[in-house]
């Protein structure tokens, strides 16, 4: 099994809370970070752009994403322009669709244009990986964004769908695939083996790092230890 330097695939750290995302951005192993509107509610961040600058502000030397949040797609350009300027470190996030399944596409194209670095986000297919592969710019860095998470949840298998989104973005070589949404530390390994440039991972997974190479008889033992504590501490009786 590889240590986690051992791993090619890059580990982004996935969150909303500053002090959290401060931590993962002082590991070496951590190459950049993203959040998005959902993680920043759950955290009872109100202010988007205040929140967003205090972190660019700490944060200059590795990549971090922030996402759009109009449903509308002239709303979606002005956000992600104003997004883009506040540092050479950002990625916009772009949703694949808006809420109308309408595509993204055109949108797409239009800020490739003007230079815009983008992390097209909430992908689940591989006609939505081509389709975003053919109007980004093979001379602009971006991200796209499988959400192989989700796909799991579903009870499709997504290392597959994950092996072939590899192959399609062999035809942009600034483009770099995004396993998101991983439900466990496996996904980082099942990842770097298929040759997905890049994990997004939030902080519980991250603390699971520890375990990594774990010898198991031991993990077995520290099991039964916690099983045997907790029954002793709760003061069971039959």
């Amino acid at each position: 099994m590889k240590t986690i330097n051992e791993l090619k695939v890059k580990i982004f750290a996935d969150g909303a809370d500053k002090a959290g995302m401060l931590e993962m951005y002082h590991q070496s192993y951590i190459k950049g970070l993203t959040t998005n509107p959902t993680l920043m509610n759950k955290v009872g961040i109100t202010d988007y752009g205040a929140f967003a600058k205090d972190i660019l502000s700490l944060i200059k030397d590795k990549s971090i994403s922030f996402e759009v949040f109009s449903d509308d797609f002239d709303e979606m350009e002005r956000q992600a322009l104003e997004i883009a300027s506040w540092g050479d470190n950002v990625y916009v996030k772009i949703p694949i669709t808006n809420t109308k399944h309408e595509s993204s596409c055109p949108l797409i194209k239009r800020l490739v244009a003007k230079n815009v670095k983008l992390n097209v986000t909430a992908i689940m297919t591989l006609q939505q990986v081509s389709d975003v592969v053919a109007v980004l710019s093979p001379n602009i860095p971006s991200y796209v964004s499988v959400f192989a998470g989700r796909i799991a949840d579903t009870g499709y298998d997504p290392v597959p769908l994950m092996r072939e989104a590899v192959k399609i973005l062999q035809t942009n070589p600034k483009s770099e695939l995004i396993w998101a949404s991983p439900r466990e530390l496996l996904n980082i390994f099942q990842a770097d083996e298929i040759g997905c440039h890049i994990i997004t991972v939030t902080n519980d997974i991250l603390k699971k790092l520890s375990l990594v190479g774990y010898d198991l008889d031991t993990y077995s033992l520290d099991t039964v230890k916690m099983f045997y504590k907790d029954a002793q501490s709760a003061g069971f009786r039959i």
